[in-house]
């Protein structure tokens, strides 16, 4: 019963969002790309998601959804905390929760101090997402493989492994697509090949 009652509510969701569903078919269309051409080793992708997992859930115990918004990506073992906390204390226990998940290299805590973001403004950033991602795609001089795009109330982080010239074109794309406010740079740089 739990799950049809899950089901009727997600379809419900679904419905109010129509005008988001070409955006959710590009996002899967893009992130499938992604992982099929992912310049990360297969074993380095798979911690990736298993330190992504951990941590999130590690956040949840701790903080519920309604107080604390905290979305986990990593690349490379290094892990990209965003969204919003409702203190210094929190933003702090996070980042702590966070490097305890074994295997995490480096953490980058992009936290801000604020309510939680409402739907809308999420479902802009998933928006934002694609069209940075497509846009990296056309141009065809950064390998997608090399970058993971992350946007957080109008603001994108990109992380990955690029040359610097790599770093510059993905950077300069993401800044001049309409609708993002500002670009958060994490690279791993390393020398053309």
């Amino acid at each position: 019963m739990q799950k049809f009652v899950l089901l009727l509510l997600s379809m419900g969701l679904i419905s109010q969002l129509s005008g988001c569903v070409p955006l959710a078919v590009v996002g899967v269309g893009a992130g499938i790309a992604v992982v099929g051409s992912d310049s990360r080793t297969s074993a380095i992708y798979l911690d990736d998601k298993e330190i992504e997992l951990r941590a999130a859930n590690r956040i949840s115990v701790l903080y519920p959804a309604s107080l604390v918004h905290a979305n986990t990506n990593s690349f490379n073992r290094a892990v990209l905390l965003t969204g919003q906390v409702p203190d210094e204390k929190a933003r702090q226990r996070v980042e702590e929760v966070v490097r305890a998940v074994p295997d995490v290299a480096k953490v980058y805590n992009q936290l801000q101090i604020g309510k939680p973001t409402d739907l809308s403004t999420r479902s802009n950033d998933v928006y934002l997402d694609a069209a940075v991602q497509s846009r990296l795609i056309r141009a065809g001089t950064v390998p997608i493989s090399g970058v993971k795009v992350v946007t957080e109330n109008g603001v994108v982080y990109l992380m990955g492994s690029l040359t610097p010239e790599q770093a510059n074109i993905a950077t300069t794309i993401a800044r001049n697509t309409q609708g993002v406010s500002s670009v958060v740079t994490l690279f791993e740089q390393h020398q053309a090949e």
